[in-house]
């Protein structure tokens, strides 16, 4: 949950009740169990004796009341008969210790649980290196994040974004560390320290918002890799304008596999096999190592090379820059899945 002059976040689940209703809702039953002793000593007031005047009004009660709650009593106003004993005994003695817990469960939660949750927050952006940000836990941002555990990503090195407390609660039952905010805002995704991470998904639900996220993640953190889900194909353009590095577009994707069904039975499986994370292949990027530097890219022996990444430029297993690895070369190849996940 950094926080001068702005909203504040925590990389927690909020309680869904507001502050002044859990406040309210604790005065009020500390003053029901206070009442409840008060009328009991009115009842039973002829069990009381006053040392100093020796009788018992309604302030007197009162007094005794809360007195004998909140202390021992001073001895001015005690209980005489067996009666009027046994209800301090069996009612007010309870009601005194019901009370105190409520008066240390409200110092907790709206003194000492900010500390703690500060301290809390703390420690979890300290360890917070590496992670994936997901931005949005709506249908696509929850497969998303089951699709990263699939993989062997710790969910605990995931961060969700979201200002919705319902997708949160599914979010954190997940194991996912999760985040209450707006990650249109640079003080949240500060807050889920986006320049150390290893990557952010952004799937707002909205073009406009998702676009309004990229380019607010792209101005903190220039070198994190951006994926971000479009709807609409004509802003496909403007998020990569934005800063994304790649833009997914479901329905698309749903084309493409549908007009690969036509060209033959097996294209879209195969397709969707790459995708998936239970296919018997995947798709893999890794650094080209020392020993495969000066050959060409069809005799890599980790998989089937795809293609070659180069600085700024990419070039297929058909082009002639792929004659030749490079130091500094990334590779897309398809590999087994058991291999890839050896090599996760």
């Amino acid at each position: 949950m950094i926080r001068p002059q702005r909203r504040s976040f925590t990389l927690r689940r909020r309680g869904r009740t507001p502050v002044w209703v859990r406040l309210l809702w604790r005065v009020g039953l500390a003053g029901a169990l206070i009442a409840i002793a008060l009328f009991g000593h009115w009842f039973d007031r002829d069990g009381l004796r006053d040392n100093i005047d020796g009788a018992i009004s309604f302030l007197d009660v009162l007094y005794f009341t809360m007195i004998t709650v909140t202390t021992v009593g001073y001895g001015d106003i005690v209980p005489v008969t067996t009666q009027a004993r046994m209800f301090d005994t069996f009612v007010v003695t309870p009601v005194r210790l019901f009370v105190w817990i409520i008066f240390l469960g409200t110092a907790y939660d709206f003194l000492l649980k900010n500390v703690w949750d500060r301290w809390r927050m703390t420690v979890i952006q300290r360890h917070l290196h590496g992670h994936v940000v997901v931005a949005g836990y709506g249908t696509s941002g929850a497969e998303a994040v089951e699709e990263l555990v699939k993989r062997g990503a710790e969910p605990e090195a995931i961060v969700v974004i979201d200002d919705r407390t319902v997708a949160l609660d599914a979010a954190e039952a997940r194991g996912t560390t999760v985040m209450q905010g707006d990650a249109t805002r640079n003080a949240a995704l500060e807050a889920a320290q986006l320049a150390r991470a290893r990557a952010l998904i952004v799937a707002a639900g909205r073009d406009d918002t998702s676009i309004l996220i990229v380019l607010t993640a792209r101005g903190l953190a220039p070198r994190v890799p951006i994926s971000v889900v479009i709807k609409s194909h004509d802003n496909e353009a403007i998020a990569r304008q934005a800063g994304a590095d790649t833009v997914i577009n479901p329905a698309s994707l749903a084309g493409v596999l549908l007009a690969g069904s036509t060209h033959g039975a097996h294209i879209a499986s195969y397709l969707a096999d790459l995708a998936a994370t239970d296919g018997q292949v995947v798709l893999h990027e890794r650094a080209v190592t020392s020993g495969e530097v000066g050959f060409p890219l069809s005799e890599i022996r980790t998989g089937l090379g795809h293609r070659i990444y180069r600085g700024d430029r990419s070039f297929g297993f058909w082009e002639a820059e792929t004659q030749r690895l490079e130091p500094g070369d990334l590779i897309v190849e398809a590999v087994r899945r058991d291999h890839a996940e050896l090599t996760t």
